[in-house]
């Protein structure tokens, strides 16, 4: 009898911490989703957003595209025509503007208050972040999306299979640039701070992450640093799945698989994460 007597108050008490677990794990998981939800609403209560996010890209495509195309020529395009090689890597540019430049909401968010707001709320601070990083990705992936109509223009078609493999690198590409960008406003406190600084890191990794121009005619000096630059193994997979023929990128002579492109884009992605929990935790 001692032993039942004993026994039931620590059953008691075990399910009712499973009761609060589940409670908190219910309300962080409707906290990531209004965070998503709420980015979503901005883009379509927006529709100029939408358009301003595919002008730079089109542009590119055809007036950049057409300007250069007899100029580099198919050789030094990875073997295929140029505005078909800069396709992927004009998706790759709406992509990773539209996610770095999601992350101003937050820097917006903090300067009105809805941000404190957020963070004295009883939710984990990753359920947050995690919610933010899914919904600025998820936006920029349809922004990119959009593109897609262009590509008969320039003579690029899909299958299935080549189609999936696209919005899945587009996916993951978008979801590692949001977490960045979360990383680089949880810093900054004035909206004009931020663009400067985002600014001076997006240039930079466009640039060099072989959208616009083919990588293996650069200097060594600057190949080098298109190898560090994360972003140019996203847009590398977002080639390779459009764009089969296309030249492959390589890592001192090892041609990089996608399985490698998809886990540095991951994995880096993943860091950026971990970091923006951290820096967020030591906020407000």
């Amino acid at each position: 009898m001692a032993d039942t007597a004993v026994r039931a108050p620590d059953l008691t008490a075990s399910g009712a911490a499973t009761t609060r677990r589940d409670s908190a794990l219910r309300r962080n998981y409707r906290a990531m989703l209004m965070v998503w939800r709420r980015d979503i609403i901005r883009l379509f209560r927006m529709p100029t957003r939408l358009i301003s996010g595919i002008a730079q890209p089109v542009l590119f495509l055809f007036v950049l595209g057409a300007g250069l195309e007899s100029a580099i020529g198919n050789r030094g395009a990875g073997g295929v025509d140029y505005q078909q090689y800069l396709f992927p890597g004009i998706l790759a540019m709406s992509v990773l503007t539209s996610s770095l430049f999601s992350s101003m909401a937050i820097v917006w968010d903090r300067e009105f208050g809805f941000m404190r707001e957020m963070l004295v709320a009883p939710i984990s601070r990753s359920s947050l972040v995690l919610g933010k990083a899914l919904g600025g990705g998820s936006v920029s992936v349809m922004q990119g999306l959009v593109l897609v109509v262009f590509a008969p223009l320039v003579g690029v078609s899909f299958t299935v299979t080549s189609f999936l493999e696209m919005v899945g690198f587009l996916l993951l590409l978008a979801f590692s640039l949001t977490a960045f960008g979360m990383v680089i406003a949880s810093r900054m406190q004035r909206m004009e701070s931020f663009q400067m600084v985002m600014a001076l890191v997006m240039q930079p990794m466009l640039f060099l992450s072989g959208s616009i121009f083919p990588l293996d005619q650069l200097p060594d000096w600057l190949g080098v640093i298109t190898r560090l630059n994360p972003a140019t193994y996203g847009v590398d997979a977002i080639r390779r799945a459009v764009l089969p023929g296309a030249s492959k990128l390589d890592v001192l002579g090892w041609t990089v698989p996608l399985w490698a492109d998809a886990l540095i884009t991951l994995g880096f992605g993943t860091a950026m994460l971990l970091l923006a929990v951290k820096l967020f935790d030591r906020t407000e």
